[in-house]
């Protein structure tokens, strides 16, 4: 049987991860001041709001992933430790997401196409680090 093989390096995705974070809620708030301007505070609101969310359902979606594949790398498969929130976040993110959403409509009478365009922020942040990475891949 072949020796185990160190990890590989995950610096760089790392560090692509933390900016595609971050990008989305700077992408978020950049975006909701000229929405403001031009259509209310209503729109800018969810726009900000929208991106607040993204972020959100990123975090959950990475805190996830990366419980399941540390508890997949533990020695002994069968008894694996999975914390129960790890679970809910994962299969109720979407639906957490769309309560508040619902939520924020009806208490703070928010446009929901306002929210919908700011949850693209997270869309428009993976893209951008993508061709960045693409771009910076031959170094």
């Amino acid at each position: 049987m072949p020796p185990p093989q160190p990890p590989p390096n995950n610096t760089r995705y790392l560090q692509s991860e933390n900016r595609i974070a971050y990008l989305t809620l700077i992408l978020g708030f950049v975006a909701s001041i000229p929405v403001t301007y031009f259509r209310g505070w209503r729109w800018g609101c969810g726009i900000l709001i929208g991106a607040i969310l993204a972020w959100f359902n990123f975090r959950w979606l990475k805190q996830g992933l990366d419980t399941f594949t540390d508890s997949a790398a533990q020695s002994n498969p069968r008894k694996t430790d999975v914390p129960i929130g790890t679970y809910f976040r994962a299969a109720f993110r979407y639906l957490l997401i769309a309560f508040a959403v619902y939520v924020i409509f009806k208490v703070l009478n928010v446009p929901v196409l306002s929210m919908i365009f700011g949850l693209c922020a997270l869309g428009a942040a993976t893209f951008a680090i993508s061709v960045q990475e693409i771009q910076h891949s031959s170094d």
